[in-house]
């Protein structure tokens, strides 16, 4: 979680700057490495920034969902359980809208983990996604192990998710949206259940996607 919170810091740092210098590229958040080599006799220093680890998930119609999937593809990547009774219902709320306005834009993908395996079978996720109105491959709702979700909520997303018996539904989970760019790296963060921050959300996806159309001319 403390590394979530610096991620936001370091993103809303950025974006104050940003805007003060009037630039339309979005911050690569997470760890970094780099790596100095010779050219022609010239010191040069690689950045290799954090990407989200290889996954495979099921989702809601029973494909695989994989790094493959989402090639040429930014997405959106959140946890949840369908019997959620706090902040569940609010997020999803939220992200159908972001979904409605990029519905058959094949360059912005959703992806929706549970953290409830036990209960969230497959026919559950897709009676969840045909409430919510979701339809077609766009918006996936990922079942997987507890363990292999877990970890990759915690390693790949920086994000969190884990029981707690002492909590209504048993489980806990951060209400972060991420932003995930073509390279599989993590673009920016935002509160899904905070309706400023999803609007904050869909200007940076036009960001994002207008970063890779200047990139091709």
């Amino acid at each position: 979680m403390k590394i979530l919170k610096s991620l936001l810091v370091a993103s809303a740092s950025f974006l104050l700057f940003a805007c003060n210098q009037h630039h339309e590229k979005l911050p690569i958040l997470g760890e970094r490495q780099t790596m100095e080599r010779m050219v022609n006799g010239k010191l040069e220093v690689d950045t290799f920034y954090q990407t989200i680890p290889a996954f495979s998930f099921m989702n809601q119609d029973s494909a695989i969902i994989n790094n493959d999937s989402l090639k040429n593809s930014i997405y959106i990547a959140d946890f949840f359980f369908t019997s959620c009774p706090s902040i569940c219902p609010i997020m999803s709320k939220n992200m159908l809208s972001v979904y409605q306005k990029y519905k058959g834009n094949n360059e912005v993908r959703f992806l929706s983990h549970s953290i409830d395996p036990k209960h969230d079978s497959i026919p559950v996720l897709k009676k969840y996604a045909n409430k919510l109105g979701v339809t077609g491959t766009q918006w996936s709702f990922l079942l997987g192990s507890r363990d292999s979700i877990y970890n990759i909520a915690r390693n790949g997303y920086m994000n969190y998710a884990q029981e707690n018996e002492k909590i209504p539904g048993g489980v806990e989970h951060s209400g972060y949206f991420i932003l995930v760019d073509k390279d599989k790296r993590i673009r920016g963060a935002y509160d899904g259940t905070n309706k400023e921050q999803v609007e904050n959300l869909k200007t940076d996806i036009d960001i994002l996607l207008n970063e890779y159309k200047s990139a091709k001319k």
